[in-house]
């Protein structure tokens, strides 16, 4: 009990922003929230579920690369593809099993997809070169 309640912790010390954007990705998916009214603009909540799941993911990357020296490349395909893509999954499912006013979109799914994948090159080529200076400017 007190390895899990220590990994816990661990992971909200090291994650609190993508736990804090999942919870908010939780929220949006299953419950009505009203708004301002948004533009008619065709496939425009396709962009917006990949923008999510690109920045959900781009986030995972930063918090990931801030907190460890050398890339696992296990942790990081489990971390930041495959468990973003299943929550993914997941939220589509509960929108079809969990709420009356939402459904499930298997479009939706496959722009989370893309958004996730598109996340692995701006935490390899954009953040880990910046984040990596930045961890050298602090040893001098």
């Amino acid at each position: 009990m007190t390895f899990l309640i220590n990994r816990i912790g661990r992971v909200i010390h090291r994650y609190p922003v993508s736990l804090i954007i999942i919870a908010v990705i939780i929220y949006l998916s299953l419950f009505n929230v009203s708004g301002p009214e948004m533009p008619k603009i065709k496939n425009l909540d396709k962009v917006a579920h990949f923008c999510m799941y690109a920045g959900f993911c781009s986030v995972l990357w930063l918090e990931y690369l801030r907190g460890h020296r050398l890339l696992n490349k296990t942790k990081i395909i489990v971390g930041a593809i495959i468990a973003p893509i299943l929550f993914s999954g997941t939220m589509e499912i509960a929108q079809m099993a969990l709420t009356e006013n939402r459904s499930a979109d298997w479009y939706d799914l496959l722009f989370n997809i893309l958004g996730v994948f598109s996340a692995i090159f701006i935490g390899l080529y954009i953040m880990k070169p910046i984040v990596k200076k930045l961890k050298e400017k602090k040893k001098l």
